[in-house]
């Protein structure tokens, strides 16, 4: 693949929403992967941590003027406002995985908080659209701000 093709695929513009995000180090490192990829990131709920938080600015380092951010009292709030968009639902719960999915720009991919997860009930209305990173048995989960990394690639390769 030429430089330029890839740069092209980078400048494709995806969502990410981190709802309710609890650690700041995970937000942070979400920044700055916004930032390299030309996602916009969207945090809504209540966050577990300030947005001056030191943590979180260090894991963003200088990224944070060159990322696109959105805040968001409620998830209904974000939903409403983009009632035409898809909506992705990463989870351990479902049987879906990601890359039997066909990503288009705009769509958004959602995340729960690192200890709880998106709720069952945002889930369970959300069956068709919900979707896993496959991992071994018995694990409980990936790092909140690899899941996004590893979810938000496939979406810019698939539209490259």
């Amino acid at each position: 693949m030429k430089v330029k093709d890839l740069l092209k695929m980078i400048n494709s513009k995806f969502n990410i929403v981190l709802y309710e995000p609890e650690i700041p180090q995970n937000t942070g490192n979400i920044v700055r992967l916004c930032a390299c990829t030309g996602a916009h990131l969207y945090l809504v709920g209540k966050l577990g941590f300030s947005l001056s938080d030191k943590y979180l600015k260090r894991a963003g380092l200088d990224y944070w003027e060159s990322a696109s951010i959105s805040r968001y009292d409620s998830f209904d709030e974000l939903k409403n406002e983009f009632k035409n968009s898809t909506f992705y639902y990463l989870t351990t719960k479902s049987k879906n995985i990601y890359t039997k999915k066909e990503f288009k720009e705009g769509d958004f991919f959602v995340f729960g908080p690192e200890t709880r997860g998106i709720p069952e009930t945002i889930l369970n209305a959300n069956k068709e659209h919900s979707i896993t990173i496959p991992m071994k048995e018995g694990q409980r989960s990936l790092n909140l701000s690899n899941s996004v990394a590893i979810v938000i690639y496939e979406a810019v390769r698939q539209n490259g």
